[in-house]
Parts: C-alpha cells; structure tokens; sequence
C-alpha cells in the first residue's frame, strides 16, 4: 500500500469512527442512512434504558448539513425512550440534547397498552417533556387501555409519566365522561385532576350522572371521584350538594365531608356534617348536626346523628333529636332520645314514633310524656306514659291522651284511662275535674266542649258578678258534659245523681282545694322550644311512678 493510499484509509476509518459517533444511540439494526459523503455504516448496539437518553431506531433517510444543529430524518422514523417507542414521517433530531421535533402522524407507543397520536410533537430531552398538537379539526389522542383522552395541545412529561393539558380536553373510560379546560392524567397510577368547568357525565342505559365542580380528582381504574371544592351532582334519584369527599361512580356509593345535602325527586333533603349515601339502595347515614326534610309535609327532623332509607321512606334520628312541623304559622318542635319515621305496608299511611323523655312546645301547646307516636293514616297523636299538655292556664293529665289533629290543629284530646283538667285561677285556686274517661273538644286551639264519664269529680270556684270568688265548691256525679266559651263554662249538665257541696272561702279549709290526684306540674313545663331538650328530674322520676287508678273513688 502506497502513503497516498494508507492516508486515505485513515481519513476514511476517521469519517467512519465520527458517523459512528454522530449516531451512537442507533440500535443494532442496519439503517440506511444518507449523509453529505453518502456513508452507510453498520451501527452497534446500545443500552436502551440508559437515563434521560433518546435512541434513533430507524428513518429511511437521515442528513446534516454543515452548520446545522439536528439531523434530519425521513419516512419511517422511529425513535425510542427506554420502553417509549415514538414514531412520525420526519423529525429533527437534536442528539446533543436528546430533543426532537416530529411531524406527521406522530405516535407515541409503550407496550399493548399505551398510545398517543398527534400530528406535531416538540421534545425537550433536559426536562423529558414532550409536547403534542394536532391539526386543525383534529385531537390529540392518549389512549390507555380503555381511556382515552382529547385535546388540542397534549403535555407529557415522561420522567414522571404525567400527561396534562391547558387548553380543554376530555377524558373517557368504560363509566364516564370528564370535560375541563385543565387536566392532567398518569397512565401508570390511573390518577387524574380536573380543574375549572369540570363536568362527569355517565349516561349510560342504566344510569345518568352529571357532576359539576371547578376540581376534581378520578382514578380511571376504581371510577372513584374525589371532591375537593364544591361540586353539585345530578342522578335521576335527585341532587346532592358536597364539598368534600369521594363518590364512587360505579357503585354510586358515597362518603361526603364539610356539611353535604342530599336532596330526593320526592322533596326530600338530609343535610349533615359528614354523610354516608349508598344512592342505589336510597340509604343516608348522617353524623354532625342532622336534618331531614320533608318539603311536602313541611316538617323535619333533625339531631347528632340519623339515617333516611329513600326506598321505604323512613328515617331514624337521636342524640339531642328535634322534630318540627312548620305548615302552619306557628312552629311545633318535639324532642326525644329517639325519633323515628316510617311507612305502613297496609296501609302506606306514615308514622313518627319519639321517645323516652319527650317534651314539645309550640306558642300555643306544650306537652311532655315518656313515649309518643302519630299516626297518619287517622291523624291521631297518642301519649302514653303519665302525658301532660297545656294551653294556656290548662293542664290536662292522665295514663293516656289520644290527640286529634285536625290540619296540624288540635282538634279533640281524648283520655281513655283516666283523665284530669286542671286550670289556674289565682294564688293557689285552681278549677278541676277528673273522671275515669274524658274527651275535651278544640274551636281554634281553644277548649270548647269537655266530656267525663265515670267517677266525676269536680272542684270549681264559681265567679261572682263582680268578677270575684268567694266561694268553693265540690262535686261528684258519674256523668259530666260542659260547654265552654272564653274559658269560662256557659252550660254544664251533671247526672244522674249529683253529691254537692259550697263552701265559702272563708270557712273552707285547704283541704277541699284540690282532688285527690291534683298535682299542678308548671315546673317542668316546657318554656320554650330549646327548653325541650332539658329533662328535669322531677319529669323523670314521673315516668317511674306507677299510673293513677281508675277504679278508685273519693268515698264521701
């Protein structure tokens, strides 16, 4: 070999050595590859997962001309990011700092399950950030598995596996629908953030479900949605109001934070702290500050904790529980430990149950018993357990008070087993009658008419015409019926025999001022309606005393 031929083998084997440097990253495939001095090399294989590093697979065509900063690749490209695969017509390839752009049905592929298809993407390999366009009239596409993602502009970071964008998009899977002006997506933890307009939609034959919010979180893989702002979700079972919590799109089971409502198609709302919603068995569980309304009946019921089945209509509430009924002016509100409401199979009437230690107030009606229930389907209030109601200057007791309500009106009260009325005159008078069965009837709240059978007995200071008392008077018959105007009787009737007896005032001794079961219980009325929830001891210690007798009588 002559000098001139050894010398240009070793500026031949120098070209050879920098092309092989220039495409270093080229795996151990043969490309064909066109350069200014036409060389063909063979390229030697490589560690593919080397960090931060983008390797040339393949391109029909590649070039550089002298002063320029990328090669040029044409058809077939094929470029490669550990197990990132990313394809496109041409590119330019900055080697140097791992970037590139590509044109032209650009996709991005990793394994069977990921792909991301554009018609732009811009590489920045010192931050692993790709950015993907699509022409006009046209999305950008990540499909992983069964999600798929939509929108103009698409940014991937891949040194984190975190897709988001800016711009609009949407995201789609087996269960929902999302739409937001932001987002951002991880293939690999199934992860998802929404932000600004944030819309869910399942629309599916079995279900609808719109969620609005401005943020939101999704798993893709649980379908659970998790709420961070407030946000109004929309079923064909009704709507619910939350702020904070998770609801899980595919069991629509719920748990809300922060003060939740919940409102039914039926005009129902259950309101509470922190709620547990299973919306297919129609079943809230509220803890914190309760309330459960009911628009059409215009009450509620309300405590520290409760329960709604919307499938039976019925409702359990304790801990400093309160039922209100407000359809008219005036608003009634009852206390027990308990309070429960349901539905009759028979008959499909409503019933609410209270107890132990109940006590109501309304302006113009107070009451107390130990355990009370009201049953629709007869508008009938019953008492059991030593009852007292009052009305003004009258206080009726017995064993049991049946009350009639007559469009949330008192209408009559009935008392079975039992009965006593009692009405403060002045100091310590009081007018009384008791028998074994009394029946008192209602004109506007007031009492109107009184019926006593059995064992009547009467106490009555008669007023004189100068609007005085000075006499007393006591009497026992079997039979009693009186008439009763501007709580004065203006007609009574007393038969069949009538024992009798008037006493003046001055003569009378206090013995003959009250009947033998006389007990004037304005101590533990209820005052007010948050007097409700105080139970005083002299209540409870009522509840344990044996019930009155009907078979005994005053002997005289």
């Amino acid at each position: 070999m002559t000098k001139k031929q050894h010398k240009n083998s070793k500026k031949l084997g120098a070209i050879f050595i920098a092309l092989c440097c220039i495409t270093l990253f080229i795996p151990n495939i043969i490309a064909q590859v066109t350069t200014d001095n036409n060389v063909k090399p063979s390229i030697p294989s490589a560690n593919r997962h080397q960090r931060n590093k983008v390797f040339l697979e393949y391109a029909d065509k590649l070039s550089m001309k002298d002063g320029q900063n990328y090669q040029l690749l044409v058809g077939n490209v094929q470029f490669r990011k550990g197990d990132m695969f990313m394809y496109c017509d041409s590119a330019h390839f900055y080697d140097q700092s791992n970037s590139l752009d590509a044109y032209g049905n650009v996709k991005m592929e990793q394994g069977d399950t990921l792909f991301v298809y554009a018609d732009e993407l811009n590489y920045d390999g010192e931050i692993e950030l790709a950015k993907l366009y699509a022409d006009e009239g046209k999305k950008v596409k990540l499909i992983n598995k069964d999600v798929m993602l939509e929108t103009d502009i698409f940014n991937y970071d891949l040194a984190i596996d975190l897709g988001y964008y800016d711009v609009g998009g949407v995201l789609t899977d087996k269960e929902n629908r999302l739409e937001s002006q932001q987002g951002e997506y991880s293939p690999t933890t199934k992860d998802a953030n929404f932000y600004l307009d944030v819309h869910l939609n399942n629309s599916s034959e079995r279900d609808t479900l719109d969620m609005y919010t401005d943020t939101l979180s999704y798993n893709t893989n649980t379908h659970i949605a998790e709420l961070v702002s407030l946000t109004h979700i929309f079923s064909k079972d009704g709507k619910i109001i939350a702020q904070s919590g998770t609801y899980n799109t595919e069991t629509n089971i719920s748990d809300l934070y922060e003060r939740s409502t919940i409102i039914t198609n039926d005009g129902n709302t259950l309101t509470g702290d922190t709620i547990f919603y299973d919306r297919n068995k129609g079943y809230g569980e509220a803890f914190g500050n309760m309330i459960l309304t009911d628009s059409v009946r215009q009450s509620s019921i309300q405590g520290d904790y409760g329960f709604y089945n919307q499938l039976t209509d019925s409702a359990y509430v304790t801990g400093r529980a309160c039922a209100k009924e407000y359809s008219k002016k005036d608003t009634l509100y009852l206390h027990g430990k308990v309070i429960r409401t349901y539905i009759l199979k028979e008959d499909t009437s409503r019933v609410m149950i209270a107890h132990p230690n109940v006590r109501f107030y309304r302006s113009d009606l107070q009451g107390l018993c130990d355990s009370l229930s009201l049953m629709q389907r007869d508008s009938i209030l019953y008492m059991h357990n030593h009852p007292i109601v009052w009305s003004g200057v009258r206080q009726i007791f017995g064993n049991v008070i049946h009350v009639h309500m007559n469009d949330s009106t008192v209408d009559w009260a009935k008392l079975p087993d039992f009965g006593f009325v009692a009405e403060h005159i002045e100091e310590e008078f009081y007018n009384q009658i008791s028998g074994k069965e009394m029946i008192a009837y209602f004109t506007d709240s007031k009492l109107s008419h009184v019926d006593v059978s059995g064992n009547v007995q009467i106490i009555t200071l008669p007023q004189e015409s100068d609007s005085t008392y000075n006499k007393i008077a006591n009497v026992e018959s079997s039979f009693l019926s009186a008439d009763i105007e501007n709580n004065k009787i203006v007609f009574s009737k007393i038969w069949p025999e009538v024992t009798a007896k008037m006493t003046p005032l001055y003569l009378a001794k206090k013995s003959i001022f009250y009947l033998p079961q006389f007990k004037w219980y304005e101590a533990i009325r209820p005052k007010n309606q948050e007097d409700i929830f105080n139970i005083p001891q002299e209540m409870k210690d009522l509840f344990h005393a044996p019930e009155v007798s009907t078979r005994r009588r005053s002997s005289k």
